[in-house]
């Protein structure tokens, strides 16, 4: 499972970026779907699969083998 700081790097590599901190997470936006998305706030925790596949769904940022 990746690292919400790991997770950060790949979106930033494919455009997204981020907006502002909300009450418990960030806020990011995708420029591949148009939409704003949350992501962790804690870099070194990882990110449950659950999790991690809801965000790529709404970033537009498939999984890579």
């Amino acid at each position: 499972m990746p690292k919400w700081g790991e997770l950060k790097h790949e979106f930033s590599k494919e455009g997204c970026r981020f907006i502002s901190d909300g009450t418990n997470h960030e806020w990011w936006y995708s420029p591949i779907t148009g939409e704003n998305f949350q992501m962790g706030r804690h870099n070194s925790q990882e990110v449950r699969k659950e999790t991690e596949m809801t965000i790529r769904k709404k970033a537009g940022v498939p999984k890579k083998r």
